[in-house]
């Protein structure tokens, strides 16, 4: 991957939190969020309803591999 990892603010449940994901990931996030007509915290507040036990950065990036992937 090109870069290193790059910070954003997100607010989930009235709560501000950070989340460090590498550009690219954010980049098929930010499509997801376009193309389904939400903001990217509403998107990235979907993906920490069902991530279960896992990190909310790997919840990130499992959804955005199985995004882009046909």
């Amino acid at each position: 991957m090109a870069g290193g990892l790059k910070k954003r603010s997100v607010n989930l449940a009235g709560h501000a939190t950070s989340l460090a994901l590498e550009p690219e990931f954010w980049a098929v996030l930010d499509q997801a969020a376009t193309e389904e007509g939400v903001s990217l915290s509403g998107l990235i507040a979907r993906i920490d309803e069902g991530r279960g036990a896992r990190a909310l950065a790997s919840a990130c990036r499992v959804f955005a591999l199985q995004y882009s992937s046909p």
